[in-house]
This record gives C-alpha cells, sequence and structure tokens, in this order.
C-alpha cells in the first residue's frame, strides 16, 4: 500500500557498489515522465548519470551535502526550463519526491542533493557547475541531483509517534481539535 512505502522510505545516503539493473532505471524514468504537470506544460528534463567520473565530479557540486554521490551507482539531475512554466520549481519538486518513491517501491535507496540556490565555491553556482558539466543549455536550470542505489545501510521508517502533529489544523489555522 502507498502508505506503507511513505512510511518506510528514508534517505539513504550510503550505497552497495553495485550498479542499478536497468529495467529498474526504466521504471525509475517512467515515474518521471508520468509525474504531474501544471498545465500540463512539462517544464522538467532529467539526465541519467551512471558514469563513475561523472557522479564524482557531481559529488562537487558543492561543499556540503552532496559527498555521497561519488558512491552512488546512478544519479538523476532535475532540470527545467523555467521559460515554459512559472511553478517549474514545484512540477520538478514533485517529479523527485516520485522518483525517491519509486526507488523505494522497487527495493531502492535514494537520497536528494540540493542544488538550486546553492553555491559550488565563492566563484559559482551550484547549478552553474552542474550545467557545464553536464552540457545544459543556458536556458535550463538544475533543481536538484537525486542519488540512487541499492542500499548499504537500513534505517527504519519514522515512527509515527515522532510525526509533527501540531503542524495540523482543522478548518482554521491553530485549532488543534476535529470537527
Amino acid at each position: 500500500m502507498f502508505v506503507d512505502l511513505l512510511r518506510t522510505r528514508r534517505s539513504i545516503r550510503r550505497f552497495l557498489d553495485r550498479p542499478v539493473e536497468q529495467e529498474k532505471i526504466d521504471v525509475l524514468i517512467e515515474a518521471l515522465l508520468r509525474s504531474p504537470s501544471s498545465r500540463g506544460l512539462n517544464p522538467w528534463e532529467f539526465v541519467v548519470v551512471t558514469d563513475k567520473a561523472t557522479l564524482v565530479r557531481l559529488s562537487q557540486a558543492k561543499p556540503h551535502g552532496a559527498s555521497f554521490l561519488k558512491d552512488a551507482p546512478l544519479a538523476i539531475v532535475v532540470c527545467a526550463d523555467p521559460a515554459k512554466c512559472d511553478v517549474w520549481v514545484e512540477d520538478c519538486s514533485i517529479a523527485a519526491i516520485l522518483l525517491h518513491l519509486a526507488a523505494t517501491d522497487l527495493g531502492l535507496g535514494s537520497c536528494w542533493v540540493q542544488i538550486r540556490l546553492r553555491e559550488h565555491d565563492a566563484h559559482q553556482m551550484a547549478q552553474e557547475y552542474v550545467a557545464e558539466l553536464l552540457g545544459l543549455p543556458e536556458r535550463m536550470v538544475v533543481e536538484a541531483i537525486i542519488a540512487i542505489g541499492h542500499p548499504a545501510e537500513q534505517q527504519p521508517g519514522h515512527p509515527r509517534s515522532s510525526l509533527l502533529d501540531d503542524k495540523v489544523s482543522f478548518e482554521q489555522y491553530g485549532h488543534k481539535e476535529r470537527g
């Protein structure tokens, strides 16, 4: 069931030294391409990366929070053409979460690497670094990179008691009682 998938999904940053099977990559791509998009404009595009040298370079996209990419057997870079749609960030985010859930459903682990609005170094944004590395056209921007692989770590889902129920209001903001 879908809720069970949500209950078990965790960010995985350690992967086995084993490639992701092509059949699974094909399912992941299909999940991305089935992603909802505002007004069906589909501003997103995806770059599938399995080349080890490119993965190592992607792991250097920003100073913190990307290093685990070098050990991932697969990364999917989520890009967009902002001229196609004013809600490209939302459309890319929806596609990325579907990718995470599809990976979990296939028994794979995944983790988001934020690229948009992050610095590569004092002279270049991470988005520019990744765009140059992957040869993206000037019109394209990078939102995130999703690392994917067979998990080398198992983490239990977050218990129900850890969820932030105080973030939910009923009928009016701040009303915490149902009905």
